[in-house]
């Protein structure tokens, strides 16, 4: 007997997920929309120039006084 690796609905197999009303159930198998990371943590371009100027001051700080 074949068995999905996935089940989409699985209401009557669980006690919790049987509990719950149809309309989260039906919420719950679909697929979030996926937001850039950039978005979520709110940086902007210049947040990010900042950023990387300071790291590669930095790495070239510390290699000028290991060199």
């Amino acid at each position: 007997m074949r068995r999905a690796l996935v089940l989409t609905d699985e209401s009557r197999r669980h006690w919790f997920r049987a509990s719950l009303p149809p309309h989260v159930v039906h919420r719950a198998n679909e697929i979030e929309r996926q937001v850039p990371w950039r978005l979520r943590l709110g940086l902007t371009r210049s947040d990010l120039e900042s950023v990387a100027a300071t790291y590669v001051a930095g790495f070239v700080g510390t290699m000028t006084f290991i060199l």
